[in-house]
């Protein structure tokens, strides 16, 4: 799907829109998902000297990014819906930038880390590549990104106001190295299971330069 930029404007607000409707019953459904996996996927892999800067890109209410204030680190929270970035300063007590996907303000070679976890199949496609140009723009060189997201048959779709795209892990390695990021290590999640039980794609690159 190709989205001229009235429509695209239009299809985040959508999803935006979905999220800061239901910002508590999300919190309430999310607050004890365990991605400990996810957050030691990331903070393994930074070389430089804790405390790192971390951007919880997409954080929703706040559970990872109050995780990594506890543990000391300089996070940042970003998120789009009002409602969710709300509750984000509120249950983390940290800084919380709103900022919608189209409408990125990152300060270039900034952060040791970005932990996107859940967040990046909102971008519509067209967009990704910037996006992830963005996200390597915004990384200090040899910093680190962590991804997780649904997989899928590179397909996209609207499901109800939320609009998704499902990557497969080779067609997702192609966009990342594409921005310019080496692959580090992925992984498929919950960990344990067979992987038709297994609908997480979860993936780390560091930026070389």
């Amino acid at each position: 799907m190709t989205f001229d930029p009235d429509t695209l404007r239009q299809l985040v607000a959508r999803t935006l829109g979905h999220y800061h409707a239901r910002a508590e019953a999300f919190w309430e459904g999310t607050r004890n998902h365990d991605v400990e996996q996810n957050i030691g996927a990331l903070l393994r892999h930074i070389q430089v000297a804790p405390p790192y800067t971390i951007l919880d890109f997409g954080c929703g209410p706040g559970r990872d990014l109050k995780t990594f204030l506890e543990r000391g680190h300089r996070a940042i929270g970003l998120e789009g819906a009002r409602a969710l970035a709300e509750m984000a300063r509120a249950h983390s007590g940290g800084e919380v930038w709103q900022q919608d996907f189209l409408g990125l303000d990152l300060p270039a070679g900034h952060f040791d880390g970005i932990f996107a976890n859940a967040s990046l199949f909102h971008v519509p496609r067209q967009e990704l590549p910037r996006i992830l140009r963005q996200l390597h723009a915004a990384l200090k060189p040899g910093g680190v990104l962590f991804s997780s997201n649904p997989r899928g048959d590179n397909q996209e779709a609207v499901n109800g106001e939320r609009y998704g795209a499902y990557y497969d892990f080779e067609t997702w390695r192609d966009y990342l190295e594409s921005a310019g990021f080496v692959e580090l290590e992925h992984y498929y999640r919950p960990a344990g299971l067979p992987r038709d039980q297994q609908p997480w794609l979860a993936s780390v690159w560091r930026r070389m330069s």
